[in-house]
């Protein structure tokens, strides 16, 4: 098991969320605390980093999900940016790749317009 990592950083478009290692049972509630930490406003876009995810399981999909519906609720928008391939698969095996919007990288994610939907 590889210990999660957080990192925050601000882009134009909000709050970019590094994740590092391992999003498991364990250590989604570090997830759930980092968004809850953080705040969103009307507009902005929450992008989760998943370049450096080494594995994730259902309760990090869960935690993810979490971090959806708390951006949802500021008004805020969600993107999911450098999903691994074992993730990915999963979000389209489940039909999150329709709820989440997925971007190639970070870069991609805080210069699209349409990312805030």
């Amino acid at each position: 098991m590889r210990p999660l990592t957080i990192t925050a950083r601000d882009a134009a478009t909000g709050p970019v969320l590094e994740i590092t290692g391992d999003l498991d049972h364990e250590t989604a509630p570090e997830l759930r605390q980092a968004v809850h930490k953080l705040t969103l406003t009307t507009g902005q876009l929450l992008v989760l980093d998943l370049a450096a995810l080494e594995f994730c399981d259902s309760s990090g999909i869960s935690a993810l999900l979490t971090a959806r519906n708390l951006a949802n609720e500021h008004g805020a928008g969600i993107a999911l940016a450098s999903v691994p391939a074992n993730t990915a698969r999963i979000l389209r095996i489940v039909g999150l790749d329709r709820v989440f919007t997925i971007h190639q990288d970070v870069l991609a994610a805080t210069t699209h317009s349409s990312a805030a939907h």
